[in-house]
């Protein structure tokens, strides 16, 4: 089954409001099992909504409408799909009723327009509206079935609840389209998809690369029964860490430092931070994951070369003789952190966010990561470039810094 999302509303074409209506009718049709493959959004205006329906019907079984409901001029949505699919508009005493009682419980009196929403296309269906005074419409033309909704969320998620999902699940047949992300990073989008480039284009499942900051994304889709689509989902996955190994870090919305924060707890470990570009990034994003204090000890800023001297014990003549950004220095901050907090591993980050700041020798985007443990101490050096700027780079090392951790207690 096909389905097709109308989004109406002078506003959304104008980026005054964001469009959260649209992603949520989508997830919930991938539920029913049935597939979206195009969306419309149209302004206020009666001959544009009539061309968007008109278009929709000719390519989809069943066409969702949100926006342009209510008792305003512009809430013209009902009369252009009645206008194009010639049902003239009549009224409908219960829903009349139901809004004069609305205004009554309220000590209100409605005006003449209100009763405007009580104005049906022939032959339709209202679609009760518990959380409003706009009624929603459901209209079946020649087996292609339209349910006209309200643009404000809270009301048009009470209609689909109540009434729209129950009403497609019967012609569903138990059919479901579940999806399933795993999450990448460490390589850039070119390097994952030539790893699976022989799994991208299959229909069951399907496997779509999506590039995100430091990330790749990595969606597995299935569609069929319950237990067909999970041992779909299964082996998608199992295809996909067969060729990437490692570099998968977690799956659906499993952020890296929560994984970080799970390997530290799993080995009863502790970690403490030293930063230097990233200003206590790598420090925040381990502290959003609740419960971090298990295994958080510390975290310090040491902008300047002083800071690194005073606070982490950096030897002033690494700094002289290489620089606040180099691999002895990122190594120092690292050792450093670790030994003033006691902790099992030291993290460090030091490099040139930008815009300024960068030489020849050590560019806009250079970046050293410090690794420290009771054995040993290593670094990591990287080049992001300039194209993220100076928050994308920031975001970027500290990504890396905890990537790299990471990859060091799965392999230890």
């Amino acid at each position: 089954m096909r389905a097709e999302i109308i989004s109406v509303g002078t506003e959304l074409l104008l980026g005054q409001i964001v469009d959260t209506n649209a992603a949520y009718l989508g997830q919930q049709l991938a539920e029913l099992g049935i597939d979206v493959f195009f969306k419309q959004t149209v302004g206020d205006n009666p001959a544009r909504v009539r061309g968007a329906v008109r278009l929709a019907l000719s390519r989809a079984d069943v066409v969702l409408i949100t926006g342009g409901l209510g008792p305003t001029e512009d809430d013209l949505t009902v009369a252009s799909v009645a206008e194009e699919l010639n049902l003239p508009l009549e009224p409908h005493a219960e829903i009349a009723e139901r809004i004069r009682q609305f205004f009554e419980v309220r000590g209100r009196v409605p005006t003449e327009t209100v009763y405007k929403q009580a104005l049906i296309p022939t032959g339709a269906r209202a679609i009760p509206n518990s959380r409003g005074t706009a009624p929603g419409v459901h209209i079946d033309q020649d087996g292609r079935e339209l349910f006209i909704m309200p643009g404000v969320p809270f009301e048009m998620y009470g209609m689909m609840e109540s009434y729209v999902i129950p009403r497609l699940r019967e012609r569903t047949g138990g059919v479901v389209i579940r999806s399933r992300v795993l999450r990448v990073t460490g390589e850039g989008e070119s390097t994952v998809e030539a790893r699976i480039k022989n799994l991208i284009g299959g229909t069951s499942p399907t496997i779509a690369p999506y590039a995100k900051l430091g990330e790749v994304h990595l969606r597995v889709t299935a569609k069929g029964t319950p237990s067909d689509v999970a041992a779909q989902l299964d082996a998608g996955e199992a295809g996909l860490r067969e060729r990437l190994g490692e570099m998968i870090y977690g799956t659906n919305e499993e952020s890296l430092e929560l994984v970080v924060g799970r390997l530290l707890g799993e080995r009863a470990a502790t970690l403490a931070v030293a930063e230097s570009c990233t200003g206590g990034l790598v420090a925040k994003r381990l502290t959003d994951i609740p419960g971090s204090s298990a295994y958080f000890l510390e975290g310090v800023v040491a902008y300047s070369n002083e800071a690194k001297r005073d606070q982490l014990g950096v030897p002033a003549t690494s700094i002289e003789q290489h620089g606040a950004v180099s691999a002895e220095v990122a190594e120092a901050m690292a050792r450093g952190i670790r030994d003033r907090a006691g902790s099992t591993y030291g993290l460090s980050v030091t490099g040139v966010a930008g815009p300024t700041g960068g030489t020849t020798a050590k560019p806009v985007g250079l970046v050293f990561l410090g690794l420290a443990t009771a054995e040993r101490t290593e670094h990591r050096r990287v080049n992001f470039g300039t194209e993220a700027g100076r928050s994308g780079i920031r975001w970027l090392a500290a990504q890396a810094a905890l990537n790299l951790l990471r990859l060091h207690i799965q392999r230890s």
